[in-house]
């Protein structure tokens, strides 16, 4: 069993964007919220530019580049309107995910095996650029395989499947899920990819998740910002790192 690395907490902060957008104007602010976030051991922040802005706005990724102090991972479309903005603003890390717009929040992985000619030379444009590339896809041995073909250093597994059929009581098909996320780690390791996972984590499923020696980061958004509403965001960002410790701990224990 590989050694684990340490397990970064990345929180993402598009759903205060979401709740300032709702009544217009500056609040919340989404990057007093990262601030917030990192002061409380969040190793870094994500946040969605989506093309039709719904909750995180150009400035907001201006700000965010500007003013905190830990990593930005900038997710996006691989469009080339996207593809400029992340080339001006320099994130550490670009993270492509599939987008449409009906939809309420991304349902699935991208599909780097059927895209793989538009995204070489997207992704290629990235490194040269000296921005990390990540590619939020399925657990899926082909997606994965053609991820490192792609050279893209970083995926992140989806892993909303798995949360959401624990949530619906779909004992058979979450263990189906789980194993499959499972099996994708071990292959995204051995290809020499580093592996993050996310979409639907809570407290519960992060413990659970972090066990895994190949994992390097959780990135966690929704259900932070949901919590947050009840004990604040601090007090939240505490908690999940003290689940995301738990389960790695055991997961060590294990090895």
């Amino acid at each position: 069993m590989p050694k684990a690395p340490p397990l970064r907490l990345g929180v993402n902060v598009d759903h205060v964007a979401t709740l300032r957008n709702a009544r217009g104007g500056a609040r919340p602010d989404p990057v007093r919220a990262a601030l917030t976030a990192i002061e409380a051991g969040a190793d870094g922040i994500t946040a969605h530019l989506r093309e039709d802005r719904r909750h995180i706005r150009d400035t907001d990724m201006e700000r965010l580049k500007a003013e905190i102090g830990k990593p930005l991972n900038f997710e996006m479309a691989a469009t080339e309107d996207m593809l400029r903005i992340s080339l001006a603003t320099r994130p550490h890390a670009v993270c492509l995910v599939p987008e449409r717009r009906e939809e309420l929040t991304t349902e699935g992985g991208l599909d780097v095996v059927g895209q793989h000619n538009a995204l070489a030379p997207f992704i290629a444009r990235l490194n040269d650029a000296g921005i990390r590339v990540s590619l939020f896809i399925s657990a899926d041995p082909q997606q994965i395989e053609m991820a490192a073909r792609l050279r893209a250093p970083v995926i992140e597994i989806h892993t909303g499947g798995w949360c959401d059929a624990l949530v619906d009581g779909h004992a058979a098909k979450a263990e189906a899920e789980w194993q499959r996320i499972v099996e994708g780690a071990k292959l995204a390791h051995a290809a020499g990819l580093e592996v993050h996972a996310g979409h639907g984590l809570d407290y519960q499923t992060a413990e659970t998740i972090a066990a895994l020696p190949e994992l390097a980061e959780l990135n966690i958004g929704y259900f932070m910002m949901g919590e947050a509403l009840f004990v604040g965001l601090g007090e939240t960002v505490r908690s999940m790192r003290a689940a995301m410790d738990r389960g790695r701990q055991r997961g060590q224990g294990k090895a």
